[in-house]
């Protein structure tokens, strides 16, 4: 019987969390995650199969913007109905610099921009700046092999090259045995913040495979 109440607990619990992660007030969340995809990764896993053209060896994506996250302390909002104007072809596509194409540009407003409060020019303005804002170890571009390293080594890099941040305040994931994604924690102001305890899924491979800029 014990058993039982604590596997409904726990069914209830999950159930509280995915609940936060739908819907939300736009405007009202404590803090940003800013995450950075290493593209070779994504073109490895999924791209390549889709021809994107963010893949096309001509772009030399290495750190590329996957999106700017507002979150909660404990969970995170999604998909928020709000009154600002969805973007323009002309701004997704401007931000495919970055984003690698503009249909992630536009997916990234949809799924967490609207959660921002802020209208879509404004929101990609502020995911320019936080990206521009952040120091991306140029050694990672400079591989012209394959290598297998720690994740650890990903996030002892950033850290070295970005003074203003603490160990608390970033996290290194992975995929499919690949260093996926560094994901950092930022206020509403673009100062790094410490992350919350959902946030922060550190990688603990230790031979995560890192593949060179084509």
């Amino acid at each position: 019987m014990k058993d039982q109440r604590m596997r409904l607990l726990m069914i209830l619990v999950l159930l509280a969390g995915m609940a936060r992660a739908e819907g939300g007030r736009p405007g009202e969340f404590d803090y940003y995650v800013l995450a950075l995809s290493w593209s070779p990764t994504w073109c490895a896993l999924e791209g390549d199969d889709r021809d994107s053209p963010q893949c096309d060896a001509a772009q030399d994506h290495g750190w590329v913007l996957h999106g700017l996250w507002p979150q909660y302390h404990r969970g995170w909002p999604s998909h928020c109905r709000t009154g600002e104007r969805p973007p323009t072809r002309a701004m997704t596509a401007a931000m495919a610099d970055i984003m690698g194409t503009p249909g992630l540009a536009w997916y990234q407003w949809k799924k967490h921009g609207a959660c921002s409060g802020l209208s879509a020019p404004a929101y990609y303005a502020l995911s320019r700046e936080a990206y521009g804002a952040v120091t991306r170890p140029e050694v990672f571009r400079k591989l012209t092999d394959p290598v297998k390293l720690p994740a650890s080594v990903i996030e002892e890099a950033f850290l070295k090259a970005n003074p203003g941040l603490a160990p608390d305040m970033l996290t290194v994931t992975c995929r499919a045995g690949r260093i996926q994604e560094v994901r950092l924690c930022l206020s509403k102001g673009l100062e790094p913040v410490p992350c919350g305890r959902d946030t922060v899924r550190d990688c603990t491979l230790k031979d995560a495979l890192l593949a060179p800029i084509r």
